[in-house]
């Protein structure tokens, strides 16, 4: 390793959201810092290459080459990776990874990350969640509950911007919330009915990260009101939806205190013997190749779940031969994610006179109400879901150019129906037998160690997809929907972009890496905030509580740096 450290107060691994918003938090507080991403960089409206193009600017109409769905083969099996926005999603042959189990692994490798293409679904998670490993025994008890996140949550809302209704669910805690688009009129219809048939089921506006309304917060950003696009992979000249590129990065470079360092591939963390910390990481110049090192004080890793589990694997010592700070032996296990695999879609014949004039960039969702004050099924946990409801055209189609728009213009009709659907997000069970580990042979081109992915569904999650199936098929009767159509499909996990854990918090050292403060119990100044450190994974969304952990973690090694003990 090259001998040309430069010294930083703290180095933070990973420019997507977990990883910027402790960057930020540092950057305010003036402490110079390091942020390292592996890919490149992408500056907000500068690097949004088809943000304004119109569909028939667009050389295979949204779709991919073949040539380039070869080297994308399992990126591609994500929704937002089409002809829009495949550039911001890695090829698939130049990242390659050992699947001993399938597994989807979605990656954008750039300045932002996946936050430039994520779907902005913010729901706090409560102490259900939080609770759930101490009620049912499965993983370890979680060593923070909701009142430990909630004004962290009121942070990252207020800077990022969530639309959203003060809904009084106890199991999905309301925020700082801008307001929310309307429900239309068959998501009332649908809320009405389940809350005229059901005393524990609610259907309410999911909450999105956009910006319904422009606070100063906002303006200081440079950021505007969200346009109802919906073309938010592309990145957004607006600003309308939150990613890390328009609000993130250039606040902490306005700071003076930031240093970006794209095409930086970290392959370990040092740590000092003598000591008892870790004091550089070692990184290799995606582009040249070069082997160079930095030294900090505090090192935040949020490389995103699996990386972050490669990079600890791989940061090995005489003090610590399994990996980073691994002396409970569970650094890579007990990996978990969402189960995405039922859903249902149905019709519905009512409100035929009416029709959605406009788009909104989310949906209604169901929160969680299954096992939530007492065990009553046969499976532990539960399950949130989507709901939407839509009223399409249809004509005819033949023709080219003009003669085509002559006949769509002359038969376009609207639906004689309206189409309605939900998709469960269920709960998975960490467990030990899923695992992430390195190969002793086979590296990549930077000379990191692939990894070997083993993860799988089992018996809770094929229960809890039919329970889903059987209550949403009820509720879709009772509401009055029609020719209801109900499936589990076979998407490999991954595929839900969800993966958590592997590197998890806990109150015990002999079974867990991380403290309440993500800070590693064998390694007090290394901090892990991304997914990774996730003990279990609820049924919500989990960026805003990737991002209101890292802000916590970041103020409270603030708080250590001053006293001296960081």
């Amino acid at each position: 390793m090259a001998e040309n450290k430069v010294k930083y107060d703290v180095i933070i691994i990973g420019a997507g959201m977990a990883g910027s918003f402790a960057a930020k938090e540092f950057c305010d507080a003036g402490i110079k810092t390091l942020l390292l991403e592996r890919g490149r960089d992408v500056q907000h409206n500068v690097d949004y290459p088809t943000t304004n193009m119109n569909p028939w600017e667009f050389k295979y109409k949204g779709d991919l080459p073949y040539a380039l769905k070869k080297e994308m083969p399992i990126q591609t099996k994500c929704y937002a990776c089409r002809e829009d926005a495949a550039h911001f999603f890695v090829k698939d042959t130049d990242h390659p990874y050992v699947q001993d189990k399938p597994f989807d692994w979605l990656r954008g490798y750039q300045v932002g990350g996946k936050s430039i293409m994520w779907a902005r679904q913010t729901q706090r998670w409560s102490d259900f969640d939080f609770e759930g490993p101490a009620r049912d025994g499965y993983a370890v008890d979680w060593p923070i509950r909701y009142k430990d996140l909630a004004p962290w949550y009121d942070k990252v809302e207020h800077f990022i911007g969530v639309s959203g209704n003060k809904d009084g669910l106890d199991m999905l805690p309301d925020g700082d919330f801008l307001k929310a688009w309307d429900l239309n009129c068959v998501e009332d219809h649908f809320k009405e009915k389940v809350k005229e048939n059901y005393k524990d089921r609610h259907v309410i506006y999911a909450r999105c990260a956009h910006l319904t309304e422009v606070r100063e917060i906002h303006k200081q950003q440079g950021r505007t009101l969200c346009q109802s696009r919906n073309l938010c992979q592309r990145g957004c000249p607006f600003g309308g939806y939150f990613n890390t590129n328009s609000t993130l990065i250039p606040w902490a470079k306005r700071s003076g205190n930031l240093t970006l360092r794209p095409h930086s591939v970290v392959e370990s963390i040092v740590f000092d013997e003598k000591l008892g910390k870790a004091t550089s990481v070692n990184i290799v110049d995606a582009n040249t190749k070069e082997s160079l090192s930095f030294e900090a004080k505090v090192i935040f890793v949020c490389g995103a779940t699996i990386n972050s589990n490669i990079l600890l694997l791989n940061s090995k010592s005489d003090r610590f031969p399994n990996g980073l700070g691994n002396d409970s032996g569970v650094l890579g296990k007990y990996v978990a994610f969402h189960n995405y695999n039922a859903r249902i879609s149905a019709k519905y014949e009512g409100f035929l006179d009416k029709v959605s004039e406009s788009r909104k960039p989310t949906s209604a969702y169901l929160p969680r109400f299954r096992n939530l004050r007492k065990q009553e099924t046969d499976f532990l946990r539960g399950y949130a879901a989507t709901f939407g409801g839509s009223r399409g055209t249809y004509g005819n189609s033949d023709g080219f150019g003009t003669d085509l728009l002559q006949n769509l213009m002359e038969t376009s009709k609207l639906a004689d129906h309206w189409s309605v659907g939900s998709q469960m997000m269920g709960e998975t069970i960490p467990k030990e037998s899923n695992f992430v580990s390195l190969d002793s042979v086979e590296k990549d081109q930077w000379g990191v160690p692939l990894v070997h992915i083993n993860v799988d569904y089992d018996e809770n999650d094929a229960k809890m997809e039919q329970d889903f199936i059987e209550q949403y098929t009820d509720m879709f009767e009772k509401a009055g929907f029609t020719d209801i159509q109900a499936q589990t499909n076979t998407r490999a996990p991954g595929n839900d972009i969800h993966e958590m854990g592997g590197v998890r918090m806990g109150k015990d050292a002999k079974t867990s890496i991380l403290n309440g403060w993500n800070q590693m119990h064998a390694v007090p100044n290394v901090f892990v905030t991304d997914g990774s450190c996730m003990t279990s994974v609820s049924t919500q969304n989990p960026s805003i509580t990737f991002m209101a952990m890292s802000a916590r973690a970041a103020n409270y090694a603030i708080e250590q740096m001053k006293k001296g003990e960081l």
